[in-house]
């Protein structure tokens, strides 16, 4: 490992980056020439670990280091995950650390997110302070962007560990599964969907009362996905939320599985997440490409969670009502989704009812960021596929969420998420469908729940009707701006999210926000 990263020093900076294979092995980096004993301050880097990354490590001086994440597997274009170690330290050794391969120009750390960090006896992670990061362009490095962050160790015999934002490993599930499953709660299933190119497994979660499935009632089933981008690890502790609440002995809680299926597969990636990459698979590809025709050898995860999704969207007395896929957003602040786009303007209408219940139940959901489009780009994504192909009755959408950060209504200060407060994201998503399903009414009075408290009758108080569909009092505004808008202003348009994609965009979806 060491004589590969020699070699990579020596073929220069662009030879080198496509020479990284491999991350970094107890790599000491001495000063050039230093052949005496090793000592204190002589920085061990190591990323030879689950979801570790760090492919290169450049002396710049006593007090700098540049460097290179490694590239994903089999596919050079992806560099954005970070995760290391560093040991044999100094304390009140100062150092600046570059980070200058990114893949990506545009990034969160233009705002003031920082990475993180954590030692061997502070074992919670948390952010570096916002001043001691800087993002720039560096004439150094080909005008590439380069993050540098600035770092005081203070206990030698600590051992520190930086990452682009807080882990969340395969390892991490896998327990988390298994205390679960230990529990014998009657209505969890867990299943071995099946396994990676490297044998790891697939994991679906079933969470519905057990006389539900076995009902002749039509079936309301919902299909959560997270992890399909491995360096994306906000997704997890998200759908982990999803789980506690819906696993947990919440009044809410209980009424959802009385009247909703829950299929969820955590980890739809568990190769790249073991292997630290941040976009591709252990052969290189974006599964969230390749929903159109995965191959079970190439792509067996996401093969297999298609298949599952077909068969069931075929069953009799079974309605696929939701998919929704769980990523990270680089570029963005708070919670928001995508979604497609339809002619029918009561489809749309109702795609929208969702996002905006969302936003009422969590603060750091933003449905003004919410978006409705049909990219070419994204014809292969889960969310873009199984629109097409499921009945006009289901709505697949993409959850994103910060890396960094949410604002809250009325306030223009940043409130970095910690691994909490994407949880707590996951559980306001698992609550949004007791209003959605209108089952508030069956929740324990005495119990605290979401903002609608009963289902409506005919002329309830607390319900609006709007094309014979019946929606919280809250959507009152909204629909009210509907009607106002003149015909010639209810058509489409075209804007650009904050990556600079082009997004196609109903005028009356934004309309009305409140």
């Amino acid at each position: 490992m060491e004589e590969n990263q020699r070699d990579a020093a020596a073929a220069g900076s662009e030879a080198g980056e496509e020479a990284l294979v491999g991350n970094v092995n107890k790599l000491m980096v001495t000063p050039p020439g230093y052949t005496g004993v090793p000592r204190k301050g002589h920085l061990i880097f190591d990323a030879c670990f689950e979801s570790g990354n760090l492919g290169r490590v450049d002396y710049i001086s006593e007090f700098e280091f540049d460097l290179f994440i490694r590239p994903d597997t089999c596919n050079p274009r992806f560099r954005v995950w970070f995760n290391f170690t560093l040991e044999n330290v100094r304390e009140t050794q100062r150092v600046i650390f570059n980070i200058v391969n990114f893949s990506k120009t545009k990034s969160l750390y233009r705002d003031g997110m920082s990475p993180v960090v954590k030692s061997t006896s502070r074992p919670k992670w948390q952010r570096l302070p916002a001043k001691n990061v800087y993002y720039y362009r560096c004439p150094d490095h080909r005008r590439n962007y380069v993050m540098s962050f600035a770092f005081c160790f203070d206990r030698e015999d600590d051992v520190y560990q930086f990452a682009y934002c807080y882990p969340y490993t395969y390892s991490r599930l896998q327990h988390y599964l298994d205390s679960l499953e230990r529990k014998n709660l009657d209505y969890v299933q867990r299943e071995l969907l099946g396994l990676s190119v490297q044998q790891r497994r697939l994991d679906l979660l079933t969470i519905t009362n057990p006389a539900l499935l076995s009902s002749e009632k039509e079936k309301r089933l919902v299909f959560l996905t997270a992890r399909v981008h491995p360096g994306e690890s906000p997704a997890s502790f998200v759908c982990q939320g999803v789980i506690d609440f819906l696993v947990s002995q919440h009044p809410a809680a209980k009424v959802l599985r009385d009247h909703v299926i829950f299929k969820i597969v955590p980890m739809l990636n568990p190769d790249g997440v073991y292997l630290g990459n941040y976009r591709c698979s252990l052969m290189g590809f974006d599964l969230n490409r390749h929903w159109q025709e995965p191959s079970p050898w190439a792509h067996p995860t996401l093969h297999a969670v298609k298949q599952l999704i077909v068969q069931m969207s075929r069953e009799r007395n079974v309605s696929l009502e939701f998919y929704i896929d769980v990523h990270a957003h680089s570029t963005m602040m708070n919670g928001f989704m995508y979604g497609n786009v339809f002619e029918e303007e009561e489809r749309v209408q109702r795609q929208a009812v969702f996002p905006r219940l969302l936003c009422q139940n969590a603060p750091d959901f933003s449905f003004s960021s919410t978006s409705f489009n049909r990219d070419v780009v994204k014809a292969g994504t889960g969310r873009r596929f199984l629109g097409g192909l499921l009945d006009d009755t289901s709505y697949c959408y993409t959850l994103e969420v910060s890396f960094y950060s949410y604002m809250t209504a009325g306030s223009s200060t940043p409130v970095p998420y910690t691994e909490d407060t994407y949880m707590k994201l996951g559980r306001n998503v698992a609550r949004t469908f007791l209003d959605y399903y209108k089952l508030n009414h069956l929740v324990d009075d005495s119990k605290p729940s979401s903002h609608m408290s009963r289902c409506c009758a005919a002329a309830c108080h607390l319900c609006v009707s709007y094309n014979n569909i019946c929606y919280p009092t809250v959507f009152l505004p909204f629909f009210n701006s509907l009607d106002a808008l003149p015909p010639a202003r209810q058509g489409k348009r075209n804007v650009k999210n904050q990556d600079g994609e082009k997004v196609e965009r109903r005028i009356h979806s934004i309309r009305g926000d409140f």
